[in-house]
């Protein structure tokens, strides 16, 4: 048995991103970029304007009001070729068109009497006011994104405004989900006595789309060897494979041997951690194996601990660990020592301060506490539990409120 911090460990050590591709730059929010970005040219590309106003020249300005006679006007989208401010004179210019000659100073129309023959200046003028040079956001050559970093709106904006259409990110990896075992019937058919519902290769498969990879469900692997064989074969020629259920020690249990006879080099199996501690982790080739208990529960937290932080790896994430925060307890967490406990918990903020409360019954067989459950609380081994008002380390769990 691993500590929960070996197995994460082993984990994190044996995955690596599984490839690049080239995408249009639309379908790469998200993503990860997998080169660096140069800038190919000055952003700017010349000096403009940054305001709808006048260029003006700071020295014929010293005093205000100051009366200047309009020579020209400029829009953006048009060359400042052959237009020059001369002494005592300004030429009217819209956001974003060139600089013309001579001036070092543009002054917003609201500063003005917005007048089109003669314009009077209403407040005093600075030299370099409202001007936007050459190459100040970025000089052709830099390094403007570099490899790893997530593709926002912001750096979509910057890589369209360098013509980059198309952009290298990290491949995406596939991940094949098989469930195990002869009680299972798959959604849309009603289950008789004894059988209940493949529901883990559904929350599986979402919980991978949401952690970026490419699910690939491949059914049921009943118990035997013949259809084990069969569906390992199968997952195995994906980029990841995932199962549930079969990795404990019944008679039943077919994951671990069959995966064995299929090549598969076992990095551990069973983690000291309540829920999920029959979990397993092995590699076929550079192919991750991931089996995770059949419990709902369990699987629903393993992936979160230790599956969805390889797939954010795999697909180049720097971070793939949700960050940890402070919450106060409203209610105390009973644990024994011996095991990394992880609990499911409630949020709830008031004066800027996280408080946190069990989810409810922490049960493995209690599905309902992961749909109430905002945050997790991962208690170390040796904790003996916590009272009211003590202050833990938690995590987000899901998507939903990350943003507050």
């Amino acid at each position: 048995m691993v500590s929960f911090t070996e197995a994460r460990s082993i984990i994190l050590d044996s995955v690596q991103p599984v490839g690049t591709e080239r995408i249009h730059l639309l379908e790469a929010t998200g993503r990860v970029l997998a080169e660096d970005a140069t800038a190919p040219w000055d952003l700017p590309l010349w000096d403009n304007s940054a305001m709808d106003g006048y260029a003006v020249r700071a020295e014929d300005c010293l005093t205000t009001p100051c009366r200047l006679r309009v020579t020209g006007f400029l829009p953006a989208g048009v060359r400042a070729d052959g237009i020059k401010v001369e002494p005592g004179c300004a030429v009217r210019i819209m956001t974003g068109a060139p600089a013309p000659a001579g001036c070092d100073a543009i002054v917003p129309v609201e500063e003005t009497d917005d007048g089109t023959q003669d314009v009077t200046l209403l407040e005093p003028v600075k030299k370099g006011q409202h001007f936007r040079f050459r190459a100040e956001d970025v000089a052709a050559g830099v390094v403007f994104v570099r490899s790893g970093a997530l593709i926002r709106p912001p750096e979509v904006n910057m890589l369209a405004g360098f013509g980059m259409a198309l952009v290298p990110v990290f491949r995406r990896p596939t991940v094949a989900i098989l469930s195990t075992g002869d009680e299972l019937v798959e959604l849309g058919q009603s289950p008789g006595p004894g059988e209940i519902i493949n529901s883990n290769t559904l929350s599986l498969a979402a919980a991978v789309q949401e952690a970026g990879g490419i699910p690939r469900i491949i059914g049921i692997a009943r118990d035997n060897r013949e259809s084990h064989l069969e569906k390992l074969r199968e997952g195995l020629k994906a980029d990841v494979l995932i199962t549930s259920a079969g990795v404990s020690a019944g008679d039943c249990d077919l994951v671990r041997d069959i995966l064995e006879e299929l090549g598969a080099k076992q990095l551990f199996w069973k983690v000291g951690i309540k829920p999920g501690g029959p979990t397993a982790f092995a590699l076929h080739g550079l192919t991750p194996v991931f089996s995770l208990p059949g419990n709902p529960v369990s699987t629903m937290i393993t992936f979160e601990e230790f599956v969805r932080p390889a797939l954010l790896r795999m697909q180049g994430y720097q971070r793939v660990l949700r960050p940890l925060f402070k919450a106060v307890l409203r209610e105390g967490l009973k644990k024994k020592p011996g095991k990394v406990q992880i609990v499911r918990l409630r949020l709830e903020k008031e004066g800027g301060r996280w408080y946190a409360s069990s989810a409810g019954n922490q049960q493995t067989a209690i599905l309902r506490t992961m749909v109430d459950a905002q945050a997790i609380a991962v208690l170390p081994a040796e904790s003996h539990g916590s009272v009211v008002g003590d202050e833990v380390d938690v995590h987000f769990y899901g998507n939903h409120i990350e943003m507050e």
